[in-house]
């Protein structure tokens, strides 16, 4: 029956996404298992690309596969591959799983199969359990029989990818999928997957473009993507920090030098610009270029030509320039120290990258990036988020973005350890270890929703809960634990009086059962 069902998925009308996420959602319910992964195999490490029972930051971690045995184990066999509830090897998603009121953290039952489409190892599935014994010897049989159906939906997903993108006509694919993979941009809000589909239709014109956004947006990841996805991927990227430039060698940085054009100009030396000739230059911090030095670019993007520092003769280049600045370039011409002229050259087709604070629940998928980063620099069995830290981590404007939240997740990890924390333990970060200043609040839309619904609780409380006062760090904190730790005991106060039916606990509540779900989850709760 449910090898049937998969091979129906295969033919229906769906999004590549919606189908690999049905996939493990039915392979989830059908097992029993507490969560299914399906992981890509990336060089040396597996990715997530679809899951089901996993907390939401585990999307964006790269499981490194040398610093996971239990992984490498199933890529290295054809069939399934289980492991004892006693086994001494780390399980991947141990504190990883939904956690439900009374559960442990770690992993109790799992196994996996390697899978492989058109012959090429393409990956794994996993499926784990925190109850011991919920995958018989049938199970795993059954696993190893919908090993094919399984890659044959990898298989036409991949199909599909490839026609939109126009991919089956280019014969660098392979080397274009390798670099994407090498400056991947993690996240899946709206925003930021319309952005993605922006940038994939810009990258293929010649056309100048201005990316625009704060300090630790990750600009360079934008450039590097619009580069990879462009016609002159084959031919080099260089990238210039024109922040880091002395104006007294800014030109020959860019342009190059003759021999003995200034004192210390011992051999001739080619530029910026010849070096990525054929290719794409990026220029980063673009608005920190002398004026001086701003009229030689002009003219260089107007006729394609450079000259070299005390030579005569220009030389053509083709170079395509991709800017990026955190200043309103625009103020910067208002107040006479940017070129117009340039400005409008740079700006032809100017990206807007969104803060993190305007990506919603992104800054979970990224959190769990730097998390699994961090896990294997410090040689720890488990580094997770508390439910009450993931609350914070959204509710936080991120004055610094992506830049700030990685720091963030560091700080927080070393501090779990020099505090007493066990490596070979599962260790959580709660919201004290994070030290973010919680009187900087972002009132946190997720696809239109607020963190926390104002039909779900109390006027009051949530009004306390929303707009804390800016006070000191500590005085934040406890009030956001305090009304975290007071909802959650309300609920679970109430589902035991109602003996787990959650239709009657929301009566008792007061609230719409549906807000009460909601809340829950977010609350790091599961329903029974």
């Amino acid at each position: 029956m449910l090898y049937e069902l998969l091979l129906a998925d295969l033919t229906a009308d769906l999004p590549s996404a919606v189908r690999l996420q049905k996939l493990v959602h039915t392979l989830r319910e059908f097992f029993g298992a507490g969560a299914v992964c399906l992981l890509r195999l990336e060089e040396d490490a597996l990715s997530p690309v679809a899951l089901d029972g996993l907390v939401q930051e585990a999307i964006g971690r790269r499981f490194l596969v040398a610093k996971h045995p239990r992984l490498a184990a199933i890529l290295a066999q054809r069939g399934t591959v289980s492991f004892a509830p006693d086994s001494t090897l780390p399980d991947p998603y141990d504190g990883l799983l939904e956690h439900k009121v009374g559960e442990p953290l770690q992993v109790h039952d799992c196994m996996g199969i390697s899978l492989y489409v058109e012959g090429n190892l393409w990956g794994v599935l996993t499926l784990d359990a925190p109850r011991a014994g919920t995958f018989d010897g049938a199970a795993k049989d059954y696993l190893q029989r919908l090993a094919l159906a399984v890659s044959a939906a990898i298989r036409m997903t991949r199909l599909e990818q490839e026609v939109r993108s126009l991919r089956l006509v280019r014969q660098d694919a392979p080397d274009q999928e390798r670099d994407q993979r090498q400056s991947m941009i993690l996240g899946q809000s709206t925003g930021l997957k319309d952005l993605l589909r922006e940038i994939e239709v810009v990258a293929d014109s010649e056309l100048p473009v201005l990316l625009t956004g704060e300090t630790g947006v990750g600009k360079d990841l934008f450039a590097h993507r619009l580069h990879q996805l462009s016609r002159r991927r084959r031919q080099p990227l260089v990238q210039v920090n024109c922040a880091a430039l002395p104006e007294s060698l800014a030109e020959s940085e860019l342009f190059g030098h003759v021999k003995g054009a200034f004192s210390g100009a011992l051999h001739a030396r080619a530029g910026r610009f010849e070096a990525a000739d054929g290719g794409t230059l990026f220029l980063d911090e673009v608005g920190e270029l002398p004026l001086s030095i701003q009229a030689k670019l002009l003219r260089t993007l107007q006729n394609g030509e450079i000259q070299r520092l005390g030579e005569d003769t220009p030389r053509k280049v083709d170079v395509r320039i991709i800017a990026a600045t955190n200043r309103q370039l625009h103020d910067s011409v208002r107040e006479g120290h940017f070129r117009a002229d340039l400005y409008h050259r740079l700006s032809v087709y100017p990206v807007p990258i969104p803060p993190l604070r305007a990506r919603g629940r992104d800054v979970l998928v990224l959190a769990g990036h730097f998390l699994e980063l961090n896990r294997t620099r410090l040689g720890v069995r488990s580094l997770r988020l508390s439910a009450a830290s993931e609350l914070a981590l959204c509710r936080y404007s991120w004055p610094g973005n992506v830049r700030e939240l990685e720091h963030v997740i560091s700080r927080a990890a070393i501090k779990a350890i020099s505090r007493g924390a066990a490596r070979e333990d599962i260790i959580t970060l709660e919201p004290e270890l994070l030290d973010l200043a919680l009187g900087a609040i972002n009132v946190c839309a997720v696809d239109g929703e607020l963190m926390v619904d104002a039909n779900a609780l109390s006027h009051d409380a949530i009004a306390v809960s929303q707009v804390e006062p800016a006070m000191n760090n500590n005085a934040a904190m406890s009030l956001q634990l305090a009304t975290f730790q007071a909802q959650r005991q309300a609920i679970e106060s109430a589902l035991a009086h109602s003996k787990g039916n959650w239709a009657k606990a929301a009566r008792q509540l007061e609230v719409d059962s549906s807000n009460l779900h909601k809340l829950a989850k977010r609350l790091g709760m599961k329903e029974e």
